[in-house]
């Protein structure tokens, strides 16, 4: 007998007409308070929609979704909420009878599990259900709200709603993409005119989720994603017999997971697009001789000159002409279970060889070789043969996610990809698009960065039109006004292009732009600038051993030193230039003999100027511009150390800056404590303050003058404010420099603000363990908890903090005179 819940839904149904189960309500009815199975039934009836069920108390709850489910999160679908159907009605598809319920054909257009974020019951009652999907075509999460009735409304009308996740597809439409039946791979048509799945070779459709028991063979491990490597872009490819140089390939970006049976192809994202590549590179990974493996790669379609072309590759997607496609990989993380990323690249990539077996030149699925050569050879060669360009890679680094400078990229032609803001139409009959409008991130704005006027082709140019009108907006995006607004289309900055240009202009606005086509694996708001870690104007001092180890441990060169300084160079300029400096050196790197050198040595580059201080005639160093720094590069300089004044106005300091020294066994969370409070107490003063990493156990909390005090003043005032500290806390901090008057505390340093005396500069290298970097932060930053040695010399957490705003932009505008009342 079926239960009550079932009561609504055999009275409409006549069980000798039609085929539908009659079904009936388990005893176990509180089985599903955790989820379940889930169904979306597309049902060709005297409208079209699709039903979507989902288990719990032993019956499917239903909604009618009218215009089916969307995977855009801007897309609000009306769900209908309908009579609950029984679970044995989950794999049903058919054709109802003409004149019965429901009349018409029915097919299984998507399955899988469910899982509730909260109580389901208690969400019906609300309202509101929140809930995560887990099928073949259907993901991530979502929410069913119930709308307010209106006045007379009888119908329990509700809105299904794709959260914005990584399984969200703005501007893509699921239901043209995947009209098949996921059970026989038939069309609701196909049902509908009588066919039947005998002799059609059904359809296999791997999922978004890690793995489903469905899909997972026995004893197979769970499918995972790694964080992809990425390379650092540079001007130049890197020499030295430490790197190997591989093709920098025009394709998507693709990682490879096996797991048993199943094959995913995942991008750099994580976002599953092993459908949209056919079977043939599936059907390769899947002859590999392993239970499980992890490989990194990219699929690319190659031109008639055996030269990998995104453009092609972009028609061959649109084309669905998957046959086209090439997989070419070129590391492996993991193999049988063991977890590779740890070994050095070298061996991981003669496991991936010996994996591939003769799968290395031929087919789908190939090796990408690596060649020994100097890397400027490498790249001459690449842009010979018309290639994008080189990547190199540390033979012996290990793989690790996020971009780093293990991996550098040197590219033939300027390309990157530009976020869409916008398009202007044509004025031609025929053609949909004149020119595209992209820009890129800076911080929290959109920067215009100008328009692509060519590079569109017939279809392509059409299919975009037809997404960027999806995306129509009411104003423009990008943060400045944009040039020739007459005509101009706004859109939502969802879609990235891929663009190649010939240059910038000096107002950072690209030139000779080609549209590419779109790269869907990348999402719009991780799209910046792309700027070489080289500077743009090459120093004219030539490193003499440029791959001589300064920290050996961390295998930071002496080039690596330099490029360092060629990235930091345009925010730390103005903190070095022409102020006396105090350099320590370690020609042998750090572990061998350190020295301090304040003044001129036998030798030294002319590009490290010489003057004499006015008062006592002391000799004393500075530079003048960027390879003054390299200059000092040259010289195994490991630490710069400035005056706190110019050359230009020796006598009167232009910064105060208390340096934070705990004695051993301070928590890092007590120094944290003593920088914030000392901001505390100089703002009471009207005294504005900015703070930096010192790159070894504390913090420098530093105050902008305008030069008008004296260094007597400075040092008196530095003195004074130390010794308050003290007082206010003596079992906390100390003014004393002894080591007998710190043990326990920390030292406020005041001893920097005399005449003579220097502190390390701004994104300065420091001479100890982790190579790390004295580093200007927000105070922000320091509220959160980033620790005073958290930045070394490339790690990507240094290059993270360099792509964000600059933390001291405005310390001179800030700077007051120091006023002693």
């Amino acid at each position: 007998m079926a239960g009550p819940a079932l009561e609504q839904y055999r009275a409409k149904r006549d069980f000798s007409k039609t085929a539908e189960p009659a079904g009936k309500v388990p005893a176990r009815e509180a089985r599903a308070a955790a989820g379940g199975i889930f169904v979306i039934h597309k049902h060709a009836a005297t409208r079209l929609h699709y039903d979507l069920r989902l288990e719990h108390g032993g019956v499917l709850w239903s909604w009618a979704v009218t215009r089916g489910p969307s995977l855009d999160p801007h897309e609000k679908r009306l769900a209908v909420h309908v009579e609950d159907h029984p679970i044995d009605y989950a794999p049903f598809e058919g054709t109802i009878p003409k004149g019965e319920y429901g009349g018409g054909s029915v097919i299984v257009w998507d399955e899988g599990t469910w899982t509730p974020e909260h109580d389901p019951a208690a969400g019906m009652k609300k309202g509101h259900i929140d809930f995560e999907l887990h099928g073949e075509k259907l993901s991530g999460k979502w929410h069913l709200v119930r709308l307010k009735p209106r006045r007379g409304e009888k119908k329990d009308n509700w809105l299904l709603i794709k959260a914005d996740d990584g399984a969200a597809r703005p501007g893509e439409d699921i239901l043209q993409e995947r009209p098949e039946s996921v059970k026989s791979g038939l069309t609701v048509e196909e049902v509908g005119e009588g066919k039947t799945a005998a002799g059609k070779k059904p359809k296999v459709w791997h999922s978004n989720k890690p793995a489903t028991r469905k899909a997972r063979s026995a004893g197979a491990r769970k499918l995972e994603f790694i964080e992809p490597e990425l390379a650092t872009l540079e001007n130049n490819a890197p020499g030295g017999k430490e790197w190997l140089h591989e093709v920098k390939f025009d394709g998507y970006r693709m990682q490879a997971a096996i797991a048993g049976t199943e094959v995913r192809l995942l991008t750099r994202s994580g976002l599953d697009w092993t459908e949209r590549f056919g079977s043939a590179v599936t059907a390769a990974l899947g002859r590999l001789k392993c239970s499980d493996a992890i490989l990194d790669g990219e699929v690319v379609v190659l031109a008639d000159d055996g030269v990998s072309s995104f453009a092609r590759l972009q028609a061959a997607l649109s084309e669905g002409r998957a046959e086209a496609m090439i997989y070419y990989v070129f590391d492996l993380m993991r193999l049988d279970g063991e977890d590779l990323r740890d070994e050095p690249l070298v061996e991981r990539k003669q496991r991936l060889r010996e994996l591939l077996g003769d799968q290395l030149q031929d087919g789908a699925l190939r090796f990408s070789e690596h060649f020994v050569e100097p890397g400027k050879v490498m790249l001459e060669h690449a842009c010979r043969m018309g290639l994008e360009g080189v990547v190199s890679k540390r033979a012996d680094s290990r793989y690790r996610g996020g971009r780093g400078h293990d991996w550098v990229k040197s590219k033939c032609t300027q390309r990157q990809e530009f976020v869409i803001g916008g398009y202007l139409p044509s004025e031609k009959t025929g053609r949909g698009l004149r020119s595209l409008l992209v820009g890129y991130h800076d911080g929290d704005r959109l920067a215009y960065a100008g328009r692509v006027g060519t590079g569109f082709s017939g279809k392509a140019a059409d299919d975009l039109k037809k997404r960027l009108d999806a995306l129509k907006a009411a104003k423009s995006p990008f943060a400045q006004k944009v040039p020739g607004g007459k005509g101009l289309t706004w859109v939502r900055p969802e879609l990235v292009a891929e663009v190649e240009f010939r240059s910038w202009t000096g107002d950072r606005i690209i030139r000779h732009a080609s549209y590419q086509g779109l790269r869907e694996d990348k999402p719009a708001e991780e799209v910046v600038q792309e700027k070489p870690k080289s500077p743009g104007k090459k120093t004219e001092v030539a490193l003499s051993n440029p791959d001589k180890l300064l920290w050996p441990e961390e295998k930071i060169s002496k080039q690596d030193l330099l490029d360092h300084y060629a990235l930091v160079w345009p925010r730390m300029e103005r903190f070095v230039v022409n102020r006396p400096l105090a350099l320590v050196r370690a020609p042998d790197g750090v572990g061998g003999q350190r020295f301090f050198q304040k003044h001129a040595s036998a030798g030294m580059h002319e590009k490290i100027y010489r003057t004499r201080d006015p008062e006592d005639g002391e000799e004393l160093l500075f530079v003048r511009d960027f390879d003054g720094v390299a200059a000092l590069a040259q010289m195994g300089v490991v630490e710069i150390h400035l005056w706190g004044s110019t050359v230009e106005k020796l006598e009167k300091p232009d910064q105060i800056v208390f340096d934070l020294d705990p004695d051993e066994g301070i928590d890092v969370g007590k120094v944290r404590e003593a920088a914030l409070e000392i901001r505390s107490k100089l703002e009471e003063l009207s005294l504005p303050t900015f703070v930096k990493t010192s790159g070894g156990k504390g913090y420098h909390v530093v105050v902008p003058l305008k030069p008008a005090a004296d260094w007597a003043q400075v040092k008196g005032f530095a003195h004074d404010f130390a010794r308050a500290m003290e007082q206010a806390a003596p079992d906390r901090y100390t003014a004393t420099l002894s080591k007998k008057a710190r043990a326990g505390k920390i030292f406020i340093d005041y001893l920097r603000n005399g005449k003579g005396s220097t502190t390390v500069a701004p994104y300065s290298s420091r001479a100890k363990k982790g190579a790390t970097v004295s580093m200007p932060v927000t105070w922000q930053e320091v509220e959160d908890g980033v620790a005073p040695n958290a930045f070394p010399i490339g790690d990507k957490t240094t290059l993270r903090r360099l792509e964000q705003a600059d933390p001291w932009a405005d310390f001179f505008d800030k700077a007051k005179p120091l006023n002693r009342g």
